[in-house]
């Protein structure tokens, strides 16, 4: 919950003109709502778009809700399941999986976020959380539709913390992740979604990161705020080979 539409004007304009020289790596921002039009407009087809949250149904009397289609004018991408929404809001995986159907029926690439609290690790139940969080999340989509799902694995402990999964911690997740999507879907979809890194991803820690084999990418919370921090990181990824 970040930046005004005129915030976020001037951000896009910053983000453009660092790009005059242009990055290898795909990125993508998800701004708020009320900024989506601005972002649009002074994006000028710099980067993807997405959105923070979606609410599964086309229309009707869903009061500050936004559907699928009202997204689709603006944005490709839509994050759901992150552990924010999930924690502050109450919102479950069941209803996490009703988003992702909604997304796919509009054309629209969804990005779910799984990840254990604090709590969950200390009791050695991160991998038990995470399946069943992928679990019911994805329930009944079927390989050719989660050839358009990207998953972000985001440690809640290291949300905005300070705190980072060593890399060690974030492999471990991450081959279990890939090992799971292998199990459920075979080894071609396995090898084909990408797996993001969320736990306090920043130029700091980017290169160490995204060295490691299953981490594709990242789902960048504070360090996506200033657009020169945004793009050091995507720089330092465009000089890492897989």
């Amino acid at each position: 919950m970040n930046k005004t539409a005129q915030e976020t004007t001037q951000f896009f304009e910053q983000l453009r003109s660092l790009l005059s020289t242009p990055v290898k790596s795909e990125l993508l921002i998800c701004p708020t709502f009320t900024a989506l039009n601005a972002a649009q407009v002074a994006n000028k087809g710099a980067v993807s778009l997405g959105a923070q949250n979606v609410y599964p149904k086309a229309s009707g009397a869903f009061t500050g809700e936004i559907s699928p289609a009202m997204l689709a004018e603006f944005v490709s991408y839509v994050i759901v399941g992150h552990s924010e929404r999930r924690t502050l809001l109450g919102e479950s995986s069941e209803f996490i999986n009703e988003k992702i159907f909604a997304l796919l029926q509009n054309q629209l690439k969804p990005i779910l976020c799984v990840g254990e609290s604090l709590e969950q690790r200390d009791q050695g139940h991160t991998f038990k959380v995470i399946k069943e969080e992928l679990e019911i999340s994805l329930k009944s989509l079927s390989p050719e539709q989660m050839a358009y799902v990207t998953i972000a694995y985001e440690p809640i402990w290291a949300i905005g913390t300070g705190k980072t999964a060593t890399p060690e911690m974030a492999q471990e997740v991450h081959v279990f992740i890939r090992n799971w999507l292998m199990e459920s879907y075979g080894p071609t979809v396995a090898r084909s979604i990408r797996l993001l890194y969320g736990g306090s991803l920043k130029a700091s820690n980017a290169q160490e990161l995204l060295s490691l084999p299953d981490i594709d990418g990242g789902l960048i919370g504070g360090a996506s705020l200033e657009p020169q921090s945004f793009v050091d990181i995507a720089r330092i990824a465009d000089t890492i080979e897989k």
